[in-house]
């Protein structure tokens, strides 16, 4: 009695959980599952070798008769080659059954059978693993046909080609907007409802994805997996390095479309679209500023909090930013490594620099809207517009004086702290601004860079 496969299908038999269903099971319900899916698994097996008994049986009674007849013999060798075949298939069918059976049941159990020799990290299926011994080899076989990039799996690959394409296959059923990766859509999804279920169990705070609150405990962790094989600087995200390796190979593969200015990382030429577009999509919920950068938004948050984070270890002077700090730090060492390449001038940071090439180039990027004008630095655009508003959002707390600009604060603070950082190396005479600094030191040199033209 044989039961041909095209009849029942093991499909028929199996029951598919999600991974929230599965979790709404108790333990003997779970248990039950498994005993129904082995047996039925067995029972498939068993029915399939008495297939293969009853198809012998038959062969050998076709055997025993006495035939001379050549096609006869010839049909049955065919006869049996094609039964041969077929039970090679359902062995297939229910061997890639079985292994699939067996992977699904480890998503449930939490089981890891393959793990890394090199740092014991281990995986439900081996393929992950093989990806993942890469990062230790290095080695990317798949490579990009167009800009001959490398890729350690082909999945990778895919969404890279969708670079070159254009590709966004994946939409947002609320706002229609399309993304090359299913995961960049899920996130984007995440801002709709707001979700956010992956929480941090040192600090409670909470991400819309299982991949950020990992990027995340490596803060607490201080972990930094990620090496750069010409430095040895290490990082806490795969996206970091690759931006750091670009300061190596000198690489910039986004370009805009506009000024085709060329950026080494895509959420630069992201924010710098929006010099062109106008867009400022950050809002200060309590004075309604637009920023176009979340980086902007948060400093000038802490303009309303006087929260300054950072501290400089051998003065004890604080900041609202790391950058304002480490640019601080620089006068205490004078370092400056940035060199203009045109006049030799050097700079204590790489923004300094490139604020100062705009002056060789002409370049003024950035534009008022209500009169047209343009600026080398955003900075100025942003003083400028207060000229129009009248807008002065930075108050003194000693004297409640307002300016328009939080340097200028700075500046006037100190004639109530008497502070004065800036010192001259000739004399030693010190000053509460930069500038002051810079026209005292022309008393020493001679030097009259302002000349009449009358």
């Amino acid at each position: 009695m044989a039961i041909s496969w095209g009849s029942v299908t093991y499909e028929d038999v199996t029951v598919i959980f999600t991974q929230e269903e599965w979790a709404l099971l108790n333990p003997s319900e779970k248990k039950l599952y498994r005993d129904v899916m082995w047996e039925n698994f067995r029972n498939f097996l068993s029915i399939e070798k008495i297939q293969e008994h009853s198809t012998k049986e038959q062969h050998n009674l076709h055997r025993s008769k006495q035939s001379n007849t050549t096609v006869k013999i010839s049909e049955d060798k065919k006869s049996q080659n094609g039964r041969k075949s077929q039970e090679s298939e359902v062995y297939n069918k229910l061997f890639k059954y079985s292994i699939h059976f067996q992977k699904y049941e480890r998503i449930h159990s939490g089981e890891k059978p393959y793990e890394c020799k090199k740092c014991s990290k281990t995986f439900r299926v081996s393929s992950r693993l093989q990806q993942h011994e890469r990062t230790h080899s290095g080695e990317k076989p798949y490579e990009c046909k167009q800009c001959s990039k490398t890729f350690s799996c082909s999945g990778s690959l895919w969404t890279h080609e969708r670079i070159h394409s254009g590709e966004k296959p994946y939409e947002c059923k609320q706002c229609s907007k399309t993304f090359g990766r299913s995961s960049h859509l899920r996130q984007h999804e995440q801002t709709h409802s707001g979700e956010k279920p992956y929480e941090c169990k040192q600090c409670s705070k909470t991400f819309s994805s299982s991949s950020n609150l990992r990027t995340h405990e490596r803060i607490h962790s201080g972990e930094k997996p990620y090496e750069c094989k010409l430095c040895s600087k290490t990082f806490g995200r795969s996206s970091h390095l690759r931006q750091h390796e670009r300061t190596h190979s000198g690489e910039k593969p986004y370009q805009c479309k506009k000024c085709n200015k060329t950026f080494s990382c895509s959420s630069s030429l992201q924010t710098h679209k929006r010099i062109h577009s106008g867009e400022k999509p950050y809002e200060c919920k309590l004075c309604s500023k637009t920023f176009g950068q979340s980086s902007t938004l948060r400093t000038h948050e802490k303009t309303h909090s006087g929260e300054k984070p950072y501290k400089c270890k051998l003065c004890s002077k604080t900041f609202g930013r790391s950058s304002h700090l480490r640019q601080h730090e620089q006068t205490h060492s004078g370092e400056k490594p940035y060199e203009c390449k045109l006049c030799s001038k050097t700079f204590s940071c790489s923004g300094s620099l490139q604020k100062h090439q705009r002056i060789h180039s002409g370049e003024k990027p950035y534009e008022c809207k209500l009169c047209s004008k343009t600026f080398g630095q955003s900075s100025t655009l942003w003083q400028h517009e207060q000229t129009h508003s009248g807008e002065k959002p930075y108050e003194c707390k000693q004297c409640s004086k307002t300016f328009g600009q939080s340097s200028h604060l700075q500046t006037h603070e100190r004639i109530h702290s008497g502070e004065k950082p800036y010192e001259c190396k000739e004399c030693s005479k010190t000053f509460s601004c930069s500038s002051n600094l810079q026209t005292h030191e022309r008393t020493h040199s001679v030097q009259k860079p302002y000349e009449c033209k009358q």
